[in-house]
């Protein structure tokens, strides 16, 4: 009996000393990631009931994170990807910092799709992030990486960055207060995955495509897929770095966006599935990245480095939703959830996110506050300690530190909002291009500035937002229209204004700007 007390008091005196040390220490971060992967596709579940989807995708440490920390069911990014990363960076939602579209490459260029029958563009922020001031077209911020490098962090970047256009400050990662910066530039997807194409850096018609990914010589011709060369390169970095300083990484993969080049040691179980080739290759992208995570976490298990080491793995938005390049019915492929990528419903924003904290995160364990991608910026600084957080920048973001600790913690009467008023794609799609939204609980608001009309749902009861019930509910909508629009105007948010008089469009409660 005495041997099996003191056996007892041993191991829970182990298992206090872990924890405290975990609460102790500055614990190294890692943020894993994924572009343009969609809320289903994985064979991890996150929503209330595995769909088909989730049987499909083959992501086992995917898996294995979740099983060792917190699922996040309601995490939220943006529509597209640059708002979602300068969210991060900055945290500030998209309305206030006003970088509400994707980056061109270069400088000057607003990537909106031209040619709009109704609208004209608004003059939204074309060339990014800025760490320096007066920097036209930019928000001008202090970095979360300059934050954490000045709280003693070693900080690496590894992968896709697009927070800037060519030739701005925002551009160069290495100016937003990170070490070393790995094939990280003004780019937003690769000309190829392939190494026997030089990742896009071969020369057609005399001209290397402005979207080569660069810094990856080392790798040309050698059938190492982008993917393993940035895990490869992101790993070295870890090995190479000051062992006295905790560390964040910034794993961000180029995965799994277009052009949805095949893994080839992937890709033939899914044709066998039956999978038509962009789908098969799809799908063969989305292992690839999980086989990335897996080798992240075996290098920290066997560095013995997991314990005090914090994954955050999420994706930049929807997953893509557009045939082609996608194959079946358009806007149907992160069922159950509505629509995707460049849409203010569902299956545009919501995200999987998963977050592992050894000693602190609960393991296999869920999550179902609500939250979205500017909350990461006071959450990272509350793991990581940072005393000093002078920002230039109002910070909009949220932290949810209490959440990893106790995921039953919530935040219900939250507010959430999304703000697109650009156009995306030349095609009319479901919630894509000039739209807003706004979350509150279960109360979900969807603003169509062209039908100057307002949806509501209610996503405990509707996930795919097929009932609208502002019919039903004519005050419950009105008062969420005049919701959405306190905090636009609180964020100075641009609205589009019309070709015909100039005049802007009425805020989403129908009052004039």
């Amino acid at each position: 009996m005495n041997r099996f007390f003191s056996i007892t008091v041993a191991a829970v005196l182990t298992a206090f000393a872990f924890t405290a040390t975990a609460q102790t220490q500055q614990p190294n971060i890692i943020i894993f990631m994924v572009d343009d992967m969609g809320w289903q596709d994985t064979s991890v579940p996150f929503w209330k009931q595995k769909t088909e989807n989730n049987k499909l995708f083959h992501t086992p440490n995917m898996e294995k994170l979740a099983s060792r920390g917190i699922k996040f069911t309601n995490a939220y990014a943006t529509p597209v990807c640059t708002p979602t990363r300068v969210s991060l960076l900055s945290g500030m939602s998209a309305a206030h910092h006003r970088v509400t579209n994707w980056t061109a490459i270069e400088k000057g260029v607003n990537s909106d799709y031209p040619g709009d029958d109704t609208f004209n563009s608004v003059n939204w922020n074309i060339d990014g992030l800025s760490p320096v001031e007066k920097v036209a077209n930019t928000v001008y911020v202090t970095p979360l990486p300059k934050l954490l490098q000045n709280a003693g962090y070693y900080t690496i970047h590894c992968g896709k960055a697009h927070f800037g256009a060519k030739g701005t400050p925002g551009a160069d990662p290495l100016n937003l207060g990170f070490d070393i910066n790995i094939a990280g530039s003004e780019i937003g997807s690769p000309a190829s995955y392939l190494s026997e194409k030089k990742y896009g850096n071969i020369a057609a018609n005399g001209k290397v495509s402005l979207q080569a990914v660069p810094g990856l010589e080392a790798y040309y011709n050698t059938d190492t897929f982008l993917t393993e060369a940035l895990t490869q390169e992101a790993l070295k970095a870890l090995a190479q770095r000051k062992a006295q300083k905790p560390f964040f990484l910034y794993l961000s993969h180029y995965a799994v966006h277009t052009p949805f080049d095949a893994v080839p040691r992937f890709v033939q179980k899914y044709l066998d599935k039956g999978l038509s080739k962009p789908e098969a290759a799809y799908a063969s992208l989305v292992e690839g990245m999980d086989k990335s995570l897996g080798d992240v976490m075996d290098w920290l298990d066997t560095n013995q480095l997991s314990d005090n080491t914090v994954i955050i793995f999420m994706s930049d938005n929807g997953g893509l939703s557009r045939v082609p390049p996608r194959s079946g019915i358009a806007h149907t492929q992160n069922a159950p959830l509505k629509a995707g990528k460049g849409s203010v419903y569902e299956g545009g924003i919501r995200e999987p996110m998963i977050v592992s904290w050894p000693g602190i995160t609960p393991p296999n364990s869920i999550s179902e506050r609500y939250l979205i991608m500017e909350d990461f910026f006071p959450t990272i600084l509350d793991i990581a300690k940072a005393k000093n957080r002078k920002t230039v920048q109002t910070v909009d973001g949220k932290s949810f530190i209490k959440s990893l600790k106790k995921p039953s913690v919530q935040d219900s009467n939250r507010v959430l909002i999304w703000h697109y008023p650009n156009k995306w794609v030349p095609e009319e799609a479901p919630g894509i291009s000039w739209f807003s939204a706004l979350r509150q609980g279960n109360w979900k608001l969807v603003y169509d500035y062209k039908k100057q009309h307002a949806e509501l749902y209610n996503l405990a009861t509707d996930i795919g937002e097929a009932h609208d019930l502002s019919e039903t509910y004519p005050k419950k909508t009105f008062a969420l229209q005049q919701l959405l629009t306190r905090y636009l105007k609180n964020y100075k948010a641009q609205l589009p204004a019309y070709k015909g008089n100039g005049e802007t469009v009425n805020w989403p409660d129908g009052t004039k700007n």
